[in-house]
This record gives C-alpha cells, sequence and structure tokens, in this order.
C-alpha cells in the first residue's frame, strides 16, 4: 500500500502531536478543577481547526502544491483533498461522539469542574485506539483486497442502523456495559473529588467518575470502530488516515464545553451522519467498478451535514429527540442517592 508517509513526515507529526497535546492539556488545567468558559472553549476550539488547516496547507506545499512540477502539484492537490475530507467526515463522527459523552455526564452527575480530566483520558485513550486500529486495517487492506468489501458492507449496516436509531430517546440502564460495569464494580453513592475509588463505611469503593472513565473506553472503542473504516472509503494512505483522525480528535475537550449546551440544536445530525456513511460505504462497494473522485465525497459531506445542521436549526426537536443515535441514554443520576449494585 502506497503511502506518502516517510520517516521524516511521521517524526515531525509525532512531535507534534505531543506538543499539541501537551498545550491542550495545558491549557484548560492551569486552573485546576474547574468548569471551562463557553468563550475559552469556543477560541480553543477555532485554534485547533485552524491548526488542522494550517497543517494540510504545510503538507500540500512539502508535496510540492506550489512548484512547477504537475505530477508533484497533482500529488499535493489529491492528498490534500484526501485529508480534508477525512477530517470532516471524523469530525462529524466526532461531534457525535461528544453527545454521548454529554449523555454520560449528565446521566451520572458529572460536575463540570471533574469533566475535563475525564475528557483527557478518554481523548487519549481514542488517539491510542485509532492508532492501533488504523495500523491492523491497513495492513488488513493490503493483504486481503476483500476486506475492503467488508467494511462497505458494515459501514452501508451502521448507516442504516444510526437512521434508525436517531431520534430515538435512549436508555442508559438498560444498557449492557453499564449492566456490565455494575455486576463486577461497587459504586460508591457520591463523588470524592476527582478521586476514582473512596472508602464508604470501611468498605473501598469505586466512585462514579471511575464508571464514567470506563464507559467512555467503551464508546472509544465502538466509535473507533466505526470512523476507521469510514476514513479507508476515502483513503488508503495510512499517513493520511491517521493524521486527519488524530486532527479530529485533538481539541475535542474544548469542542465538547463549546457544543455541551447546543446538542439539542443540531437534533437531526444524526440522519446527515447516517447518509454520509452509507454513501462511504457504497463507494467503497463500487471501489473496482467505478471510484468516486474525492472532490464529488468532500462536496457530498460538506452539503449533507450543512443541509442537516441547518434543518435542525429551522425544525424543532420533538420530546424526547436526542442528538446522538448511539445507545447511551440521558436520565439523569442523581450521585448522592445510593443505587443498588450487582
Amino acid at each position: 500500500m502506497l503511502s506518502i508517509g516517510t520517516p521524516l513526515l511521521w517524526s515531525f507529526f509525532a512531535a507534534f502531536v505531543l506538543v499539541a497535546l501537551v498545550v491542550d492539556f495545558v491549557a484548560l488545567n492551569r486552573r485546576g478543577a474547574q468548569a471551562v468558559s463557553l468563550r475559552e472553549a469556543g477560541m480553543w476550539s477555532l485554534v485547533w481547526v485552524a491548526v488542522s488547516f494550517v497543517f494540510v496547507g504545510w503538507l500540500w506545499w512539502y508535496l510540492g502544491g506550489a512548484s512547477g512540477d504537475a505530477a508533484a502539484r497533482e500529488l499535493a492537490d489529491a492528498k490534500a483533498l484526501e485529508f480534508v475530507t477525512g477530517y470532516l467526515v471524523e469530525k462529524a463522527l466526532a461531534v457525535d461522539n461528544i453527545f454521548v459523552f454529554l449523555m454520560l455526564f449528565t446521566y451520572f452527575a458529572v460536575p463540570a469542574e471533574f469533566q475535563r480530566r475525564v475528557l483527557m483520558i478518554g481523548i487519549i485513550g481514542a488517539l491510542i485506539l485509532r492508532a492501533v486500529m488504523i495500523l491492523v486495517g491497513a495492513w488488513l487492506i493490503a493483504s486481503f483486497h476483500w476486506v475492503m468489501y467488508l467494511f462497505g458492507v458494515f459501514l452501508v449496516f451502521t448507516g442504516v442502523k444510526m437512521w434508525w436509531a436517531a431520534g430515538q430517546e435512549p436508555d442508559l440502564d438498560a444498557n449492557p456495559a453499564l449492566q456490565w460495569v455494575k455486576r463486577r464494580v461497587k459504586i460508591a453513592p457520591g463523588y470524592d473529588g476527582e478521586r476514582f475509588f473512596t472508602t464508604v463505611n470501611g468498605v473501598r469503593m469505586a466512585t462514579p467518575l471511575l464508571v464514567v472513565i470506563l464507559l467512555i473506553g467503551i464508546v472509544d472503542v465502538v466509535f473507533a470502530v466505526d470512523s476507521i473504516p469510514a476514513i479507508f472509503a476515502i483513503t488508503t494512505d495510512s499517513f493520511i488516515v491517521l493524521t486527519s483522525n488524530v486532527f479530529a480528535i485533538l481539541g475535542l475537550r474544548a469542542m465538547y464545553f463549546l457544543l455541551a449546551g447546543m446538542h439539542e440544536r443540531f437534533h437531526l445530525l444524526p440522519y446527515g451522519l447516517a447518509v454520509v456513511l452509507v454513501f462511504i460505504g457504497t463507494k467503497m462497494l463500487l471501489v473496482d467498478i467505478y471510484k468516486i473522485p474525492i472532490v464529488w465525497s468532500l462536496g457530498f459531506t460538506v452539503t449533507t451535514l450543512a443541509v442537516t445542521m441547518l434543518l435542525s436549526l429551522r425544525i424543532p426537536a420533538r420530546p424526547g429527540e436526542t442528538g446522538s443515535a448511539y445507545p447511551f441514554g440521558a436520565k439523569k443520576r442523581d450521585a448522592s442517592s445510593p443505587e443498588e449494585e450487582g
């Protein structure tokens, strides 16, 4: 499988990600356990989007986009389009990821000042999972071409399932992941600062914060399974796949605090995501018959997501309708009230 990744590019990218993570965590943690303001979250969200486009601009220039070599310009243009398309798809999926985080935080009544630490751990987990799954996916596609068809079928199925689930009120109480955790972990009735474990009546228990961390880890796995095939439908270049994924995830904490109060406004977004996933899956199934140009994929993705977001602002949500199509409920759990844990 051909890739533009060279030792220099990989080293530069790895160093950049480390610096970006340090900046992100230091910037949002410099005051300790305090809630992030809407203004600060908006500023940092714009910064990370700008950084992503600066990166793709630099990559375009590095590949010869500004040179007089026609072949180099063609390669630079193609890779830049692949990155932007992949970035937008992964960013859109990340928005749905944020809505699931919001549901978990609401259900477990996680104080705003504790949410940043949870998000930090969730983002690191998402980065590691995606890196591993991208390497595995790249190897599978390079070794077994038929895996492309498997990914295509999976994406079409996921899109149809997302469309069907959109607008339905999920129930976290019945979620098998939460039930599995409850059967194996003794959960304290309330929080103990940012600690993951506490002692209640002489018994050591996990705090609800640890349960949220575990569930977010499961969410990371679910979204990685959905997002990795989607990006491979756009490009099989492992460097573009990984960089577009990572840049979509960077700044996720800031974007969470920006969108936390706006999830109901984008209640139709899951329908747009469903259509995009079906389109991408179909593109993957047709890969040996007709290769849909990247610019068409980009235009379709942008148009679909923009239309569903605009319609969300014009059409009010129905009672009980949520902004996510994933099976995690939004019923609020009073952390001060103990529950019977199995």
